[in-house]
């Protein structure tokens, strides 16, 4: 188990900045966050090295990709042992189509994020990664009719 790291608050202004946009000049985070420019470095530099930060990513308009059909899958499998868990967690990250995954409790084990073109592309995702699957019990999925918030980090709502 990792350590807990110790952040002040201008630590965690800075973060929640760069949770909003990790793309903001660090003279902009310095007047955000009340500090100079190569305090702001430091800190920055300092908090992905003790992986508080642990990727910087871009939120992509799945519209415009090619992917316009959001998913959420409900996944329970046949056993909850650890090999089968196991197995199915590696298999996720060979289909591009599951955009993020969550192993939860409850009635279900698994929570997929899928986004594809069409109905049909779904239906051959399905196929593929669910149905020929001899671990996955049974599947239910939740089609997302519009976004409201992407990233909770940020809590910018996305409606129109």
């Amino acid at each position: 188990m990792r350590k807990k790291i110790d952040i002040d608050d201008f630590d965690r202004r800075l973060i929640d900045e760069v949770r909003r946009d990790n793309q903001q000049p660090a003279r902009i985070l310095a007047d955000k966050v009340g500090l100079s420019v190569s305090a702001v470095l430091r800190r920055l530099r300092r908090l992905r090295a003790e992986r508080v930060i642990i990727a910087d990513h871009a939120i992509v308009d799945p519209a415009l990709t090619g992917s316009a059909l959001t998913m959420h899958v409900l996944v329970k499998m046949r056993q909850a042992g650890a090999s089968v868990m196991d197995g199915f967690s590696r298999t996720l990250s060979s289909h591009p189509e599951v955009t993020a995954a969550w192993d939860v409790t409850g009635d279900d084990d698994y929570v997929l994020k899928v986004q594809v073109a069409s109905m049909q592309e779904y239906d051959r995702f399905t196929r593929r990664a669910l149905g020929e699957d001899r671990g996955v019990y049974a599947f239910k999925t939740l089609i997302t009719i519009r976004t409201i918030i992407e990233d909770d980090a940020s809590r910018r709502p996305l409606l129109d």
